[in-house]
């Protein structure tokens, strides 16, 4: 990749597919996939330079140009790296949605990206068609499933795939043309579009070789979902930078296929999530005994804080140290990390990467001693640093004071270099590893007739790491029910994502808010933990 780099080619769809060919990997397998029912196809690095160029030439002939921003609303399926790649070949702009985003979820990142195109299956064409009216630059929609056009504006994937030329010359690319777009969650209003560049890869992949220590004789395994950023980041761009291979399994978490996989397909370095390691613990040791594992060299984990149990866990059950990483949808890719050849810390984060730099900074911006908790701040500079959020650009230069760019984490620093994870210094909830805005959660408990107010917060979990808890106030008439609980649940899946459907719902009198209406989620949570609230000073006398 350093000779692409030097001749000034960052187009990460470039690199990933034909460059790998050209290094001579073109006949290497790059990803096999396996589907729920555990049938298998296998792809080369030629087959996903084909693929992708194809896709390119089909946007290419429906008008896209580069700037352009296409999104694909798919589950994990082949189709999805090839578009990924494809567009940004094109140096189209690319976004990539949960496949389980509700209405409101989807209509806010398409509405505010401005999307001109989208890639789904026909199962989410009557999703789209909820809110389409209301979306006036998307002109295109495009079907994987479809083997025929459905409408002048509704086309067939497979038909123009078929049609489309598999060779396509990406233009050379500077590293400052914009590539990736992810949406995040806010504390207090809609999700944010957090736009990247294509010189992400040079970071991305140094962090692949580096601290996930792929190569290209790897077989490598990443679980997340490409509707998030480590799905792309670690799920695509990184391991086919280094012309690693690739598994990909379209099924979610079940423990037993998921041991079947990493023995069956000799994985050697697994990439996944706190949570599904602590789901892992808690089944029966059948599932894991016998076992040759024997190929697994590396297990790391991404997405929320790894509890000291679970590398524990790791090490007597897997044999194997459990890496932890972290990094943000706006770094791109990994900051600080354990990794292997430094000493693990169990709990701790780890320590900055190379070419990262990292502080812990009081309120005012001076750096805190060793021990102090503050913000988790980075110095700006590392290649792959998101270049704005889309539309609000008074929201990303806000991020960025006394020299540094704040994560909005908390932690602290200790005597040998470790940085330790204490929290968010917003109200945004990570469960599961998905940041989840109370603000939008709130938002669709009020469409609900029966609700009056409703105010969201996180709690611990042990599993989840946080929980959404909601606390709901009815209309005078209304009353509490399980038919009311299973409605709420359903109305906030459908409106936002499952993710985001509350673990617990509490029915109250009232939702404390300060005397300006603003919800007091501090509060709430003092409240549901049995904490002191603290200064209520400022709450509606009523309350």
């Amino acid at each position: 990749m350093e000779d692409v780099i030097a001749n000034q080619q960052h187009n990460i769809g470039d690199i990933c597919t034909r460059q790998q060919c050209l290094a001579g990997r073109g006949g290497r397998l790059a990803f096999r996939f396996i589907n729920v029912q555990g049938e298998r196809q296998d792809f080369t690095f030629l087959d996903l330079d084909r693929e992708s160029s194809r896709f390119a030439n089909v946007l290419q002939k429906l008008g896209f140009a580069a700037g352009d921003v296409f999104f694909t609303f798919l589950p994990k399926m082949p189709e999805q790296f090839f578009s990924f790649l494809g567009a940004l070949k094109l140096n189209v702009i690319v976004g990539t949605l949960f496949s389980n985003f509700g209405d409101d979820a989807l209509l806010d990142r398409l509405g505010d990206s401005n999307a001109k195109g989208i890639l789904l299956r026909k199962s989410a064409l009557k999703k789209l068609g909820r809110i389409r009216e209301r979306l006036p630059a998307l002109s295109l929609v495009l079907v994987v499933d479809a083997d025929a056009d459905l409408a002048p504006d509704i086309l067939s994937y497979r038909r123009l795939m078929r049609e489309a030329a598999p060779e396509f010359t990406a233009p050379v690319t500077g590293a400052d043309t914009p590539s990736v777009l992810h949406y995040t969650s806010g504390s207090t209003g809609k999700p944010k579009g957090v736009l990247h560049r294509h010189g992400s890869i040079v970071h991305q992949s140094r962090t692949g070789r580096e601290v996930l220590q792929l190569g290209e004789e790897d077989t490598y395994w990443c679980t997340a979902d490409q509707g998030w950023v480590t799905g792309t980041s670690y799920g695509i761009i990184a391991p086919w930078s280094l012309g690693a291979t690739q598994i990909h399994y379209g099924g979610g978490y079940d423990a037993g296929v998921w041991f079947d996989i990493l023995e069956q397909e000799k994985v050697t370095v697994w990439y996944t999530a706190p949570t599904a390691l602590r789901m892992l613990m808690r089944e029966e040791e059948s599932v894991f005994k016998g076992r040759d594992l024997n190929a697994l060299r590396h297990v790391f984990s991404v997405g929320e804080p790894l509890n000291p149990e679970v590398v524990r866990w790791g090490a007597e059950v897997l044999d194997r140290q459990i890496y932890d990483t972290w990094f943000q949808t706006e770094t791109g890719g990994i900051m600080v990390s354990n990794r292997p050849g430094l000493p693990v810390l169990p709990g701790s984060m780890g320590k900055p990467v190379r070419g990262v730099e990292a502080a812990i900074l009081s309120d005012s911006g001076v750096p805190l001693p060793d021990g102090a908790q503050g913000h988790l701040c980075l110095k700006p500079g590392w290649e792959s640093m998101f270049v704005t959020y889309l539309n609000n650009e008074a929201a990303y230069h806000s991020k960025f004071k006394n020299g540094y760019y704040y994560s909005g984490d908390t932690a602290y620093r200790d005597g040998e270099g470790y940085f330790h994870f204490m929290g968010r210094s917003d109200d945004v909830i990570n469960t599961a590893g998905h940041l989840i805005s109370p603000f939008e959660v709130e938002s669709a408990l009020l469409e609900i007739p029966e609700v009056a107010e409703s105010g969201v917060i996180g709690a611990p979990d042990e599993l989840l790491f946080e929980k959404v808890v909601a606390f709901v106030s009815l209309h005078d008439g209304c009353s509490q029910s399980p038919e009311l609980e299973l409605k709420i649940r359903l109305h906030v899946a459908n409106r936002a994502s499952s993710i985001a459907t509350p673990q617990e719902i509490f029915f109250v009198a009232s939702v404390p808010k300060n005397k300006s209406g603003k919800i007091m989620r501090r509060v709430l949570k003092a409240r549901y933990l049995g904490t002191d609230t603290g200064d209520i000073s400022t709450l509606e006398d009523d309350v």
